[in-house]
Formats: structure tokens, C-alpha cells, sequence
């Protein structure tokens, strides 16, 4: 009889001491929501950005902000930086990779949006640029990243660094915290219309 623990349990397993461990995180996403209420609420808008897996968790945020995450309400601002292909391949291609997002930030983001950026590593140079053009461009700086300490965290306002033992669990608990965050700001949004 083998002990030996098949890949997908171990991941599971992996996942089930991550997610105990990131639940002690829960105030951060919930102040996130809260503070997101009031910019989206005011007029300010939503900037997400990410590469690879983590462009697809910023586009889901946007995407339950636009639309909805459970209940129905207005719409809101959020784009996803990486989602316009013409813009980030014109923009790579006259610039360089690393101003992509940058770029999209001084021309769409205002003072008091919020910028969300989204890396396991938290060492994308083009996430980077991104968060010091939004600095410079008086947008609040927030990152969801993997372990800490990493670049993105010392570059953002606010960073929810994730201990787990793969990129592929960072990612899976990123999902929870886009989830958490937009359950806090329905939550915001329903105790303002009170």
C-alpha cells in the first residue's frame, strides 16, 4: 500500500495550507472593496493590469466591476490595460514592452483611480512602469503578488503578498482576493445606498 500523494491531491493540499494561512489577509481585501466603492462611486475609475494568468485575474476583475459580481447594480469604471490588443502590441512596438502599461496609465488614469496589478513574481518590469507612472500620476497603487518581499510590493501603496509553493496556487488564491475584494464593495456600495 503507498503513502505516496498523487500530484493533484498534493496540489490540493497545497492549496487548502495557502488559503489558511492568505485568510488572515481577509481586512486587506476588505478595505480594498470599501476604498473602491468610494472611487468608482465618486467617478474614478479602475486600472488592472497582469501577464499571463495574471492578465486574465485582472480582466475577471474589471469584468465583475463593468458587470456584476452577484447582485445586480450600475456599472462601473475598470479596464483591463492588457485587454486593448491594438493599443499594448502599438505601444510594445514603438516603445518597448515595458512602457505597455505605462503608457495606457498616463493616458487613461486620473488622480484618486486606483491602479490593481497583478504578478506571482512581483518583478514584471512592465508592472513596474506601470506603478510609477501611476505614483507619478497621483493614482492610488495596489498589487497582488506572490511571496514578499518582491519589487512590485516596495513599488505600491498597498500590496497582498501570497505565500504559496507555486505560481499556480499564487494565481488561484489571487482569484479568492478579486473575489473578496468585489464581495467588500457590493457590500460598500449596498451600505451607502442605505
Amino acid at each position: 500500500m503507498s503513502t505516496e500523494v498523487s500530484p493533484v491531491v498534493g496540489h490540493c493540499d497545497e492549496l487548502l495550507d495557502a488559503l489558511g494561512a492568505f485568510r488572515a489577509s481577509a481586512h486587506i481585501t476588505e478595505r480594498w472593496g470599501h476604498q473602491l466603492a468610494a472611487v468608482l462611486g465618486g467617478g474614478g475609475r479602475l486600472l488592472a493590469a497582469g501577464n499571463g494568468g495574471s492578465a486574465a485575474q485582472a480582466q475577471h476583475l474589471t469584468a465583475e466591476l463593468v458587470g456584476r459580481y452577484r447582485d445586480d447594480r450600475p456599472a462601473f469604471s475598470a479596464i483591463a490595460l492588457h485587454a486593448d490588443t491594438s493599443s499594448t502590441t502599438a505601444i510594445a512596438n514603438d516603445y518597448g514592452v515595458d512602457a505597455v502599461f505605462a503608457r495606457q496609465v498616463r493616458a487613461h488614469g486620473r488622480p484618486g483611480d486606483v491602479l490593481m496589478l497583478l504578478s506571482t513574481s512581483g518583478a514584471s518590469a512592465n508592472l513596474l512602469s506601470a506603478a510609477d507612472a501611476a505614483r507619478a500620476a497621483g493614482l492610488h497603487v495596489w498589487a497582488l503578488t506572490g511571496a514578499a518581499p518582491n519589487p512590485l510590493l516596495a513599488g505600491s501603496d498597498e500590496a497582498l503578498c501570497v505565500n504559496a509553493g507555486s505560481a499556480a496556487t499564487v494565481q488561484e488564491l489571487h482569484l479568492v482576493a478579486v473575489h473578496m475584494v468585489c464581495a467588500a464593495f457590493d457590500a460598500a456600495l449596498a451600505r451607502k445606498g442605505s
